[in-house]
């Protein structure tokens, strides 16, 4: 039987208000389901899972958790069958967790959770996270596009792309948004990173060194920025074919000075590395590396 989760306020306020009296459907509230009473959708239309992304996604849930709860409908007394989340229905089982958070839904409930929902996106005491967990119910239970979903919330489709965006960046920094450790601003510059090694990396950054949201966004355009033009005759003409070694090497040296380290290398093996700057502050915080590395 399932039964309510212990996450507190959290995401199980994204609709359930002790404070209010009215009905609220049984999709509303978080619940922690027994993975044995849990099957999956017959219908689902993806039969093949990443087995390495599997067994990222199952450590990361050892570690932290499950930060988006799976969507249920519930077929039998104990019995549910997966509506959504069957990716990390099956990590959770890797990792050997016993019961997963769930929404439990109704098949007569759909009305009822889009209502709810907008209605609670309004809230001003949602974190990010939780208002794209929302966002996303809306668009995968309620079939709802991104465009009719603006017009429903009242918000910019831009606005809630942003949002949906902060789903794909690493557990360990969603945690951090609901946590409050860093801000939207600081999430926002971060997803604009490919790598999400690189964005633990300097998620890392902003903890140890505390720091503003100008200065991870500068950070990040310096990650992605191209280094300057070499002349032609000291160009390396066979830069793709670097031993596997210097391109190890570039990747630790860029996460270093949380700015992208490049190479050039001529034939005779002779070459240069560069280590670009935005601004005058970003060359001094660079001078100060090189001094601590001195002492």
């Amino acid at each position: 039987m399932a039964k309510r989760t212990g996450l507190g306020r959290g995401l199980g306020a994204l609709i359930d208000d002790a404070d209010t009296t009215r009905e609220v459907p049984v999709s509303s509230s978080i619940n922690e389901v027994p993975i044995e009473n849990i099957e999956a959708n017959p219908f689902q239309p993806r039969t093949k899972f990443d087995e390495t992304a599997l067994q990222e996604l199952s450590a990361s849930i050892k570690e932290i958790g499950i930060i988006q709860p799976i969507t249920l409908r519930k077929v039998d007394d104990d019995k549910y069958q997966i509506i959504a989340g069957e990716r990390r229905f099956r990590a959770s089982k890797l990792a050997g967790l016993k019961t997963v958070p769930a929404y439990v839904r109704t098949a007569e409930d759909d009305g009822m959770l889009e209502m709810a929902l907008v209605e609670n996106i309004q809230r001003e005491d949602l974190d990010a996270i939780e208002v794209a967990l929302s966002y996303q119910r809306l668009i995968e239970e309620c079939k709802l596009t991104q465009e009719v979903l603006s017009e429903r919330v009242g918000k910019k489709r831009s606005t809630i792309s942003n949002y949906l965006r902060l789903l794909k960046l690493p557990t360990l920094i969603q945690k951090g948004i609901i946590d409050k450790t860093i801000s939207m601003g600081h999430a926002r510059a971060l997803v604009n990173i490919p790598n999400p090694e690189d964005q633990l990396s300097i998620y890392e950054l902003i903890l140890d060194e505390d720091l503003s949201v100008r200065k991870v966004e500068e950070i990040v355009r310096n990650l992605g920025a191209q280094p300057t033009e070499q002349p032609k005759e000291e160009a390396a003409p066979q830069k793709e074919k670097y031993p596997q070694e210097y391109g190890e090497l570039q990747q630790h040296l860029s996460q270093f000075f949380s700015t992208k380290v490049d190479f050039s290398l001529n034939n005779k093996g002779k070459g240069k590395i560069v280590i670009p700057f935005g601004s005058t502050k970003d060359l001094e915080r660079i001078m100060g590396i090189l001094d601590k590395l001195g002492h």
